[in-house]
């Protein structure tokens, strides 16, 4: 009951472009096709990822096989959150996980979403 309270409270205090992922992270619209998602406690690669991919599909409607990119270069500080973005411009140099043979920073929507499936990523 508290934990919901709380979340209520944190989105009436965000901007109205705000989403409650799956994971119980907020993701925000930062405009130019770039989104933010805010720091809960320890905010992980996985959780920030099954965040956005989340927001991209269920939110934003947009196919699984939609890229997208990191543009928070890791590893990111305590407290920082990471931004994403639909292009490719101003991309990080890396994901910030373990991803084989990775060439750039960019997973599909629906490969994000799937860090969501991993009871690690969860609260």
């Amino acid at each position: 009951m508290m934990r919901s309270l709380i979340v209520g409270m944190a989105l009436l205090a965000s901007p109205a472009s705000a989403y409650l992922a799956q994971n119980n992270y907020i993701v925000r619209d930062l405009g130019n096709g770039q989104f933010e998602v805010q720091v809960k406690g320890g905010l992980s690669a996985p959780a920030a990822w099954c965040a956005m991919g989340d927001y991209a599909m269920r939110y934003l409607n947009l196919p699984p096989a939609t890229p997208i990119w990191r543009v928070s270069e890791p590893p990111r500080r305590q407290g920082q959150t990471i931004v994403f973005a639909l292009t490719g411009e101003g991309a990080a140099s890396k994901t910030g996980l373990l991803v084989l043979n990775e060439t750039d920073a960019s997973l599909s929507a629906g490969f994000a979403q799937e860090f969501c499936w991993n009871p690690d990523t969860l609260d």
